[in-house]
């Protein structure tokens, strides 16, 4: 595996830091007045969850992991747990349901998701960046209510409450963007 400098970790990396495997969350680049400069960086464990603030200086080393993607199918969820299967393979793999957090609202029965493996443990899952998704309520049209920043709460049918533009109305279906939980576009 390849050893990054202390400096070079991002968020999304994935690390391995006392004998276990670590995703980076945030990362802050520090510079104090006195002393070297260090990456303050948040790390949630992939196998537990459990999390971890951590300091790197540049000359620390850390050993980066490299994890294999593939696409895999959501098949159903029972007693808290997703499952997943391989298009090609059929294999099937179990996840908890809380590894998606509070994106699991958009996981639709069918949907082809990235799942990150290393060797043959699944660690993670990825939902697509866009989705789409109805607005089953959400306020009327205000005549005159065409301010560019202006926007209204809606209620998605998977029950997620989000800001639409005052053209929306319900009935219609919307791309919300799965990372920033915000509406992108109209399907």
């Amino acid at each position: 595996m390849p050893k990054i400098n202390g400096n070079e970790i991002r968020p999304g990396n994935v690390l391995e830091h006392n004998g276990g495997l670590w995703a980076a969350v945030k990362v802050d680049h520090v510079k104090p007045g006195k002393g070297g400069a260090f990456a303050q960086v948040e790390m949630r464990n992939l196998r537990n969850g459990s999390k971890l603030n951590e300091r790197f200086r540049s000359a620390d080393k850390v050993e980066r992991v490299r994890l294999e993607q593939r696409d895999m199918q959501f098949l159903f969820e029972s007693e808290g747990l997703l499952t997943f299967m391989d298009a090609e393979t059929f294999d099937q793999v179990t996840l908890p349901a809380d590894i998606l957090g509070e994106r699991r609202p958009f996981l639709q029965d069918g949907m082809t998701i990235v799942v990150e493996f290393y060797e043959s443990e699944a660690l993670n899952a990825t939902l697509p960046q866009k989705v789409t998704c109805t607005v089953v309520e959400t306020e009327p049209v205000v005549k005159g209510q065409t301010a560019a920043n202006s926007f209204k709460p809606a209620v998605l049918d998977n029950g997620v409450k989000v800001q639409v533009p005052p053209f929306v109305g319900p009935d219609e279906d919307i791309v919300v963007n799965t990372e920033t939980m915000e509406y992108a576009e109209r399907a």
